[in-house]
C-alpha cells in the first residue's frame, strides 16, 4: 500500500476508508472562494457495495490498495458462500453472500465474472451493466388488460422474480439491471 495525496485520487482508484478498502466513484475538487480547497467524494464499499459520501480537505492524504481484478468462472454454492475459480490459474475462491449482496440473484453457474482481489483474498465483483437470464415460470397477461405500463412478475432461472411487462413469455430471455433488479429489454 503507497499513500496518495487528494491531488492523485481519480476514479476508479481503490483506498483504504474506515479500515476497508473502498472504490472512488465519484470525486469534485471544490476550491471556494473563502476557505481552503477540499475534495467532495462519493466511495462505493468493496465488500458490502454502500456508496458514502466523504470530503477530504486539500492536501490530505488515504491509503492506496492495489486491487486487481481477475477473469474467474463462477462455479456453485457452499453453504453461505460462492465459489469461483481463477480461469488462468485454477484457483478457487470463496465469496461471501454479504460481500455479493443482491447479486448473488443472478449468478449463473459457468458464467464468468470479473472478481476484485487484494492480495489472496476475493474481496468483491465488478458486476455487469446488464445479466440475460431466461424466463422459466410466468402466468399469462390476462386479455384485455392493455392499460399502459401494465406489469406481471416472472421467475428467471436463477430464481429471482423480476416485474415485467406483459408480453414477455415463458422460454424468452430478458435482460435485467443487476443492481436494481429491474428488467431492461427482451436479450
Amino acid at each position: 500500500m503507497s499513500t496518495i495525496q487528494t491531488g492523485q485520487f481519480a476514479k476508479g482508484k481503490f483506498i483504504e476508508f474506515k479500515g476497508e478498502p473502498h472504490q472512488i466513484v465519484d470525486m469534485t475538487f471544490v476550491n471556494p472562494g473563502k476557505g481552503s480547497a477540499f475534495v467532495r467524494t462519493k466511495l462505493k464499499a468493496v465488500k458490502t457495495g454502500k456508496v458514502q459520501e466523504f470530503t477530504y480537505k486539500s492536501g490530505e492524504s488515504a491509503e492506496e490498495i492495489n486491487i486487481s481484478t481477475r477473469e474467474m468462472q463462477y462455479l456453485y454454492k457452499e453453504n453461505e458462500s460462492y465459489i469461483f475459480m481463477d480461469n488462468f490459474s485454477y484457483e478457487q475462491f470463496n465469496i461471501s453472500a454479504e460481500q455479493l449482496g443482491t447479486y448473488v440473484n443472478y449468478l449463473k453457474p459457468n458464467d464468468t465474472y470479473q472478481i476484485l482481489v487484494d492480495g489472496e483474498d476475493a474481496v468483491g465483483i465488478r458486476f455487469p451493466k446488464k445479466v440475460s437470464l431466461k424466463v422459466t415460470e410466468c402466468d399469462e397477461g390476462a386479455r384485455g388488460n392493455t392499460v399502459s405500463g401494465a406489469t406481471k412478475t416472472v421467475v428467471v432461472e436463477t430464481g429471482a422474480v423480476i416485474t415485467v411487462p406483459l408480453f414477455i413469455k415463458q422460454g424468452e430471455t430478458i435482460a435485467i439491471d443487476p443492481e436494481t433488479g429491474t428488467y431492461l429489454e427482451r436479450a
